[in-house]
């Protein structure tokens, strides 16, 4: 049981970073803070930007039950 967690663990962290990295970046960072920022975009968000934004919450949500299992499991076994 361990093992499987772990692995299921392994993949959705790969699946996590690559789905982040897929965003958008929508702001500039620190230059937004002091004003460097000045182009913002108001227009609306496409379908597949929900899509992808609804999957990387999937899968963080897998992800964050799966540490918490392997703690689990852990402490028990």
């Amino acid at each position: 049981m361990l093992l499987a967690l772990q692995i299921l663990l392994i993949v959705t962290s790969l699946l996590l970073v690559m789905l982040v990295l897929l965003h958008k970046g929508r702001g500039g960072g620190l230059s937004d803070m002091f004003g460097g920022g000045g182009s913002t975009n108001f227009g609306g968000v496409s379908i597949a930007e929900r899509n992808l934004d609804r999957l990387t919450v999937a899968v963080g949500i897998v992800w964050a039950a799966a540490i918490v299992g392997v703690g689990l499991v852990s402490t028990v076994g």
